[in-house]
């Protein structure tokens, strides 16, 4: 099928479904919530908090000869709280709404998109204090800062893949939700958040590339921390995970799509 004609039919069924869909999102963004002291603002103290302990911890052992530490901390904790974020209420997405998806007949991807939708608005309020850390720490603001906008959406993209792909196995497969967990933990430490990977050789460090996680962190370090523009095959590769991932993500939710009722 032509990628084109899909994605338009997709958009298609967002605009027919679209009060449904905003309905969602709503849902979604107040349930996380629902009965905390502070509410929303708990979507920025908690990854704040997160970096505060790690950089409370391992400056001592990696940060004295790395400049700008906290945001070179903050880059890896931003991208990485994403991709968590999303990706597990992507996983979840499905059996959380089985209930309505046994009764109303709406495409089931509604439901995942609508979690990819409030992960990326707390995404963005992170974004935000994000950049009053960087005017406090005297990073120089540029053009090259608009560039963030292409590693965003290549991440979004590539996190709507990883999501449908988890939430079809999710569907067959229960215990993938405590095997993700473990892979979490492993992906926090092969991302290179709060160590250099320049003490490596290069081949070790070509290694890293394998990781789409750790490129997208690599990306928001080199036009933040460096001030440059990261080279053409790099935004390809860039490209290429996001691709990569929304079209398998897209054909393994298609392959299994006509089974999930019978197993939820």
């Amino acid at each position: 099928m032509d990628i084109r004609l899909y994605c338009k039919r997709i958009a298609e069924r967002i605009r027919k479904n679209a009060f449904l869909f905003e309905e969602l999102v709503s849902r979604d963004f107040k349930q996380k919530y629902k009965r905390t002291v502070l509410g929303m603002f708990w979507s920025i103290l908690s990854p704040l908090l997160n970096l505060a302990v790690i950089n409370l911890v391992m400056y001592r052992f990696f940060g004295r000869d790395t400049p700008h530490y906290t945001i070179y901390l903050f880059c890896g904790t931003l991208v990485m709280s994403y991709y968590r974020e999303s990706t597990i209420g992507g996983m979840n997405s499905l059996m959380a709404n089985r209930e309505i998806i046994s009764k109303i007949n709406i495409p089931k991807y509604m439901f995942l998109l609508s979690k990819n939708v409030s992960s990326l608005i707390n995404f963005s309020l992170n974004i935000c204090v994000f950049f009053v850390f960087c005017l406090f720490d005297k990073i120089d603001f540029g053009w090259h800062f608009f560039m963030l906008i292409f590693a965003v959406l290549c991440l979004v993209l590539f996190n709507i893949g990883v999501g449908l792909e988890l939430s079809a196995m999710f569907v067959f497969f229960r215990d993938i939700r405590y095997i993700y967990d473990i892979f979490l933990v492993l992906l926090n430490y092969v991302s290179a958040i709060f160590y250099r990977i320049d003490v490596y050789p290069k081949n070790i460090q070509n290694i890293f590339l394998l990781n789409p996680v750790y490129v997208y962190i690599r990306y928001f370090r080199s036009i933040v921390i460096d001030g440059v523009v990261p080279s053409f095959p790099y935004h390809l590769l860039c490209l290429f995970y996001a691709l990569c991932s929304a079209a398998l993500g897209s054909w393994f939710y298609k392959k299994y799509n006509h089974r999930f009722l019978y197993y939820m």
